[in-house]
């Protein structure tokens, strides 16, 4: 095909959407490294662009015919596909070189029947090799690990355990505590309620005990999380366990409660892919632990595993069914693929056996790695008793089993609700009112609509000479009367999106009288217009001027000027602020000052990880999608606590949950033989 060709087909391609602007100007970079490359190789590079834009590392040429199909490519790209197939093997350009060759500068890296850009490549490789060093490094087993392990975890009946199948009982958080005090790198994941958290206090508290017996300084922890959201949570999880942790006072007061995203952690550079700490300037710390790590993309574990110090311990927490990351890869769905048979050697079950009494022979296997052997899953859900709606509605989801999820949603539970047939405008009534026609007006879920907050907000309004702080209790009181709904969006755009759906809410909310004042700014691209009473924010971008990270939610409030007046600030918990101390529970930030924000009545469920709901309702499209996935309806059921509401027709949420989400990539290959 010539270049004028395959010009005009990425010129019609542009306009059906199947590739980016950006895809086609990857295509003409490399035109211009190199103007004799062959033609299906300029696509292969736009395509891979558009891989990387759905969160895939790599284009693997292999499977290029089952994506032809799924994806339906049109005749063009099928003609393309075909010479791929017949010439791959053959090119010699100084765009691609082979990933067992000599090192070039080539853009594009072919390793094995994996395509990369050059900068995941190194990523992915860089990731692979960081983590298998780790697993290899000989750790010293703490003295008197058996002793502080049953201190934590007494068997007493007062630690619940967690039952698999037929084998006897076991306590999966004590395993995992176990596992990562013998190792430089661990990851502990779970379904929501089954006690990360918990799991990792308490890991804290026996590495602080064990350490401090030994040496004269505590042990330096720090706490990282992806989004500002995520970090909050965590925070006030530790400072509520702290309490009744069952160790000493020096070990209780080492271990930290602040939490950083990490972008801070990190020391993030504005305008710049780079940060402050690396492998020259490595973090000051001997133990880092990172909640939500389903949320860290490839580059950003790159980044992290770089700037940790080489003795240090690095421990994952997530839940390895929710959504990935945003960006490109799927890092801790890569760790954790094996976790559900648990792929222990005879080893570990007999180290497991002396040190904690609990026998995993049930999950030893014969083909089991070096990483299998530092990941527990916790099993048991303690937020959701097997009479839960939610929690056997979110089991159903993460087993493909749609039967099960339909015989679920169209059985009466009193925490559940299913909307078959929601149009945009009936979203928007649910929105604002909490209310169902399923529930009835006795419900507590009704008092979970976005009406609620605003009427609280006018309700429990501070009188203007009632000062600061009561000022601000009201305003804390608001923030969480808000974060006890939330509306969830598989989209951003359409009738069914964030976008539309956010500007639908607020209309109706004016009309109904609730908000006031002009709403041209409840769309894209109007940070600092149409700020009235009661708008709620999320931040989208991190701004460290202002103290605040991407994800941070925050309402639009009236407080007295102290001369007699008022004017709009926004309150954002003070806790998005690490070090915030005093009583005031809130900072206030001038509207004017808020550039990167969007409305927040409704989010998509990404945007959601990291954070948990009282009520959530979720809205699903009319049309199938690739976005339409077991995860994402997963992670949606999962941010709510104790009521859900699901808004998707019968086909639709059928398909989502059939349709897992699959990304290209090569780590988990790479790991594999550790």
């Amino acid at each position: 095909m010539p270049t004028e060709s395959l010009a005009a087909m990425f010129e019609s391609d542009i306009a059906q959407h199947r590739l980016r602007p950006l895809d086609v100007a990857l295509a003409r970079f490399l035109a211009e490294r190199d103007n004799a490359a062959p033609a299906p190789l300029l696509w292969l590079g736009a395509l891979l662009s558009r891989q990387l834009a759905d969160g895939h590392l790599c284009l693997d040429i292999d499977a290029l015919d089952a994506l032809a199909d799924e994806q339906q490519w049109p005749f063009p790209w099928r003609t393309l596909l075909r010479r791929v197939q017949e010439d791959v093997g053959t090119w010699r350009s100084p765009l691609i070189a082979d990933a067992k060759g000599q090192p070039t500068a080539a853009p594009l890296v072919r390793d094995g029947s994996r395509l990369y850009l050059r900068r995941y490549w190194n990523h992915e490789c860089h990731v692979a090799a960081a983590i298998r060093e780790r697993l290899a490094r000989p750790h010293e087993l703490p003295l008197q690990l058996a002793d502080e392990l049953q201190r934590l975890f007494p068997s007493n009946g007062k630690n619940p355990v967690e039952a698999v199948h037929d084998t006897a009982p076991l306590h999966w958080q004590k395993i995992a505590c176990a596992l990562a005090a013998r190792s430089a790198f661990s990851v502990i994941t779970g379904g929501p309620g089954t006690g990360k958290t918990t799991t990792v206090v308490r890991l804290l508290g026996l590495l602080q005990t064990l350490h401090l017996r030994e040496h004269a300084r505590p042990l330096r922890i720090r706490l990282a999380a992806p989004t500002g959201k995520a970090a909050e949570r965590l925070s006030a999880s530790i400072v509520a366990q702290l309490t009744t942790l069952d160790v000493d006072t020096d070990a209780r007061t080492a271990i930290p409660t602040q939490v950083d995203t990490l972008h801070r952690l990190l020391g993030s550079r504005p305008d710049t892919r780079r940060f402050r700490h690396d492998r020259a300037n490595p973090l000051h710390l001997d133990v880092l632990v990172i909640d939500e790590a389903s949320m860290i993309d490839l580059e950003m574990m790159s980044a992290v595993l770089s700037a940790l110090p080489a003795t240090a311990r690095l421990i994952l927490l997530g839940d390895k069914d929710q959504l990935s990351s945003v960006e490109a890869g799927a890092v801790l769905g890569d760790l954790c693929r094996r976790a559900q048979g648990g792929h222990y050697d005879d080893a570990t079950a007999q180290w497991l056996k002396a040190t904690t009494g609990e026998d995993v022979s049930p999950f030893v296997t014969a083909d089991a790695n070096a990483l299998d052997q530092q990941v527990a899953m916790l099993r048991h859900s303690h937020r959701f008793d097997a009479g839960s709606g939610i929690g056997r509605l979110a089991a159903a989801v993460n087993m493909g089993d749609a039967s099960a999820v339909h015989a679920l949603l169209t059985t009466a539970t009193t925490d559940v609700i299913w909307e078959p047939s929601a149009t945009p405008s009936h979203l928007v009534d649910l929105a604002i009112d909490g209310r169902s026609h399923a529930q009835d007006d006795s419900s507590d879920a009704n008092a979970c609509g976005h009406r609620h907050y605003l009427e609280q907000l006018r309700r429990q309004r501070p009188t203007d000479d009632a000062g600061n702080d009561a000022h601000d209790a009201w305003a804390l009181d608001t923030l969480r009367a808000f974060n006890r709904f939330q509306l969830l969006c598989a989209l951003r755009r359409g009738p069914y999106g964030v976008e539309g759906l956010n500007r639908q809410i607020a209309e109706a909310l004016q009309a109904r009288g609730l908000i006031e004042g002009r709403l041209a700014g409840v769309g894209p691209g109007h940070a600092n217009e149409g700020w009235y009473e009661g708008r709620p924010v999320m931040v989208t971008r991190n701004d460290y001027s202002l103290g605040l990270s991407n994800g941070d939610v925050g309402i639009c409030l009236r407080f007295p000027d102290g001369e007699g007046g008022a004017r709009l600030a926004v309150a954002f918990p003070a806790s998005t602020t690490p070090g915030a101390r005093g009583s005031t529970h809130v900072r206030r930030i001038l509207p004017s000052r808020l550039n990167d924000v969007a409305t927040a009545y409704a989010m998509t469920v990404h945007k959601s990880q990291g954070s948990e709901f009282e009520h959530t309702l979720l809205a699903l499209p009319p049309d199938p999608g690739p976005l339409l996935t077991r995860e994402l309806l997963y992670t949606g059921i999962t941010r709510a606590r104790r009521w859900f509401t699901l808004a998707g027709s019968e086909e639709i949420i059928e398909l989502a949950t059939r349709q897992q989400t699959r990304r290209y990539s090569g780590l988990a290959e790479r790991l594999g033989g550790c």
